[in-house]
């Protein structure tokens, strides 16, 4: 996606130190939109802007956790400030645990996974709401996951915090609607992303050959992202289309 669509459009990226968080934000900045880059791992966070700034585009950075609702009104400050307005939030927050299956799921796990996975979209939801609402405008895009959609092996603390990040879309856009706001979820399946890593039995390289890339779910949250907001989408579906 290079068209015009998305030139100048001002856009929160949580989640932006790797994966699809990551493959997000340079594929818009890469569009000519201007980027807050929201993570915890200030150096990667480092490294992705020079590498957009190299590349002729525009970012800061925020470095902070997406659970605390302190830095994540820093992040979206930081746009507001800089930018002057937010048009896009990406929410692209997620992790898993290698002891996922109920036999080994400990209650901490658990909380963790409910944590990370679902309160930070809570927070990064309650912190753009605001400009939203005073804009009359804005989209949230979450990335949740297919295993929100069909249970399979990624666990159920995973999939129960995934499913729980689409309810909290669907029911933002009920009652934000009014406002202006967008609320659209997109669910990729298996993604060669660090976070498979996590499984108790790591993919073998041609599971992995097989799998999507973060580059395909970039590009599909950024056709989303340029639908006109007259319009939006509410789900989006994305699979390896190979077994």
């Amino acid at each position: 996606m290079s068209g015009p669509e998305l030139a100048g459009k001002r856009i929160v990226v949580a989640g932006a130190s790797s994966g699809m968080g990551r493959a997000t934000a340079l594929a818009a900045a890469a569009a000519g939109a201007k980027l807050v880059l929201f993570a915890r791992r200030a150096e990667a966070l480092a490294e992705l802007e020079q590498e957009i700034v190299k590349a002729g585009g525009e970012a800061v950075v925020v470095a902070g956790d997406a659970t605390d609702p302190t830095a994540a009104g820093r992040a979206v400050a930081a746009a507001v400030t800089r930018y002057g307005g937010v048009d896009v939030l990406v929410n692209s927050v997620g992790t898993n645990i290698k002891q996922r299956s109920l036999r080994d799921l400990s209650a901490e796990g658990w909380r963790d996974l409910i944590t990370t996975n679902l309160d930070a979209a809570f927070v990064l939801t309650q912190a753009v709401l605001p400009t939203f609402r005073e804009q009359c405008d804005g989209l949230l895009v979450h990335i949740s996951s297919s295993a929100a959609k069909k249970a399979d092996a990624s666990g159920v603390g995973y999939q129960a915090s995934k499913a729980g990040v689409a309810a909290l879309a669907h029911a933002t856009m009920e009652e934000e609607r009014a406002n202006g706001v967008r609320v659209s979820v997109v669910y990729p399946g298996f993604t060669d992303t660090p976070l498979v890593q996590q499984r108790p039995t790591p993919p073998t390289p041609a599971q992995l050959a097989a799998a999507l890339r973060p580059e395909d779910v970039a590009q599909v949250v950024l056709t989303v992202m340029s639908v006109p907001n007259r319009a939006y989408v509410p789900e989006l579906l994305l699979y390896p289309s190979r077994p």
